[in-house]
């Protein structure tokens, strides 16, 4: 299946040179990077690393982004790239595995690596080939110009979770290390998700900071826990636990929390904010 842009022209620019020009200004901006890093060889099977990105418009999210992007544009990237997003649209699976095809934004196609999906689907109990999830759904999306900037030489397998619970998580996590490892192929799981949606800022940096801490300390089970008891509306706290449990069994035992900040560090509206950040899994 071919999957078309579905956010082009509003989440980042329709036209190639425009999405370019942007990119590289959220790498520039105060709060990303701060430069445009170079890619880095990669010549092992075992990635070194896996991160966490936000997923909003790339005004008001892409600086931070840019954050786990340098990570792995320095370390250089893998064969394959696992992206797990929240599912905000209601379509689909329980975990919904687009395991076939191309997507397409205005910077070109990536190739879905069927393989790698295929072979979770099949190690998983929960997980199925699935496109409807994936339509309209924009958190996976918005990261493939991040990527397609520096390379094409490189294939994703999208997964959309929509229930996220301690059994999906750890069911998708079993299924993506017993996949790599059979397989044996590079790669990089990358969570996206953005943190507590619409509270005033005071109230959403202490929600924030609750989770920020949770995901440094690579404790998925106070995550959830707090995400629970506080309200907290973060949309993609499923794909982080999984990744925090996938990281874990690959011998990954540290985060580090890259930078944050809201969308009122960017409209100057604090009334009613959504919180970014971007993580590194090492």
């Amino acid at each position: 299946m071919i999957r078309q842009p579905a956010v082009a022209g509003a989440f980042y620019p329709r036209d190639a040179e425009d999405l370019k020009k942007l990119i590289e200004s959220c790498f520039l901006d105060d709060s990303g990077a701060g430069f445009i890093p170079e890619i880095s060889d990669f010549d092992g099977i075992d990635y070194p690393l896996n991160v966490m990105v936000p997923h909003a418009g790339y005004q008001y999210s892409g600086a931070i982004a840019s954050l786990g992007y340098c990570k792995i544009v320095q370390n250089g990237f893998p064969e394959v790239f696992i992206i797990l997003s929240p599912n905000h649209t209601g379509f689909g699976s329980e975990i919904s595995v687009f395991n076939e095809g191309e997507w397409i934004t205005p910077l070109g196609s990536v190739e879905v690596d069927s393989e790698f999906a295929d072979e979770i689907i099949s190690v998983s109990d929960i997980a199925s080939a699935d496109f409807q999830a994936h339509i309209r759904e924009h958190s996976i999306e918005v990261q493939l110009p991040f990527l397609q900037y520096f390379s094409t030489d490189f294939k994703i397998v999208p997964i959309t979770m929509g229930t996220q619970t301690f059994v999906t998580a750890n069911d998708l996590a079993n299924a993506i290390f017993e996949a790599g490892k059979k397989l044996g192929k590079s790669y990089c799981v990358i969570a996206s998700t953005d943190l507590s949606h619409f509270n005033n800022q005071e109230k959403a940096n202490k929600v924030d900071g609750f989770v920020l801490e949770d995901i440094e300390e690579m404790n998925e089970f106070k995550l959830f826990e707090e995400i629970v008891q506080y309200n907290i509306t973060m949309c993609g706290y499923g794909p982080v636990m999984t990744t925090i449990l996938v990281s874990k069994r690959c011998g990954r035992n540290t985060c580090d929390i890259l930078g944050y900040r809201t969308s009122g560090d960017v409209t100057g509206d604090f009334s009613s904010v959504v919180g970014y950040a971007s993580g590194v899994f090492k």
